[in-house]
């Protein structure tokens, strides 16, 4: 290996210890919370090494939110490759972003985050996120297309609309205030029972009528499931 090669090694490593630390920070604590003197402890590192690296909080920042992205984009991918119709590649997608937010909690707030109008537009990683989320929207687009060619989904149905509807929902559901949970576990239900019956609403609204329910069905949980779920009582807290 010769001296360039092992300087470029020796700095896409020293990139790589920054955003994990830079992580470490972010997952933990607020943005606002989070300094590029922190950072720079955290590895070990002036300040101004840090900066060789990335020009502000807000690239480094970003830098991470698309890790996560690239996760999710990697699991739609996943979802697509399976040999099944089209309609239930889209709900594996769904239970894709489901597990997403689940196994990746830190990921799915910073995201969000990101997606308030408190970050530049000029920022090059902001352009990359937007990518990385219309790629997973572009694959969810596909199997819709597949479920219409298919018959397993309504041909009457555009699938970027349709896309975009299940997408949204998606992040909606997935990322709900706590106001909300408060009223939903008010109710008598769970946040787990929550997105489940989402996906048993959604479903019937994309489905030709001819669906095969097969996808989990001997767990009887899976967002295909033909079999209702029995009611629940709800539970009311007493006024005083």
């Amino acid at each position: 290996m010769g001296i360039s090669e092992r300087r470029q090694r020796e700095k896409e490593q020293r990139r790589t210890e920054i955003v994990d630390a830079a992580e470490q920070l972010f997952f933990s604590r607020r943005y606002e919370e989070v300094s590029m003197d922190d950072i720079a402890r955290e590895v070990e590192l002036n300040k101004a090494t840090i900066y060789l690296y990335f020009e502000s909080k807000e690239a480094l920042f970003a830098t991470i939110v698309l890790r996560g992205v690239r996760i999710l984009e990697e699991k739609y991918r996943e979802c697509m490759d399976t040999q099944v119709p089209g309609i239930e590649k889209v709900a594996l997608m769904g239970r894709a972003y489901s597990r997403f937010s689940e196994e990746y909690p830190e990921y799915l707030r910073l995201i969000h985050f990101y997606g308030s109008e408190r970050f530049s537009r000029e920022n090059p990683y902001t352009a990359e996120i937007g990518k990385g989320y219309g790629t997973c929207r572009g694959i969810l687009q596909d199997a819709i297309r597949e479920g219409i060619d298919d018959g397993t989904i309504r041909n009457d149905l555009n699938p970027f609309l349709a896309s975009m509807y299940c997408m949204i929902s998606f992040m909606g559901i997935l990322s709900l205030e706590p106001k909300w949970k408060l009223v939903i576990e008010d109710e008598g239900f769970s946040s787990e029972q929550f997105t489940h019956e989402f996906f048993r609403f959604i479903t019937p609204a994309l489905s030709s009528g001819g669906t095969p329910h097969t996808m989990d069905e001997r767990e009887g949980s899976g967002p295909l499931s033909a079999t209702p779920e029995p009611a629940r009582k709800k539970k009311r807290k007493k006024l005083e």
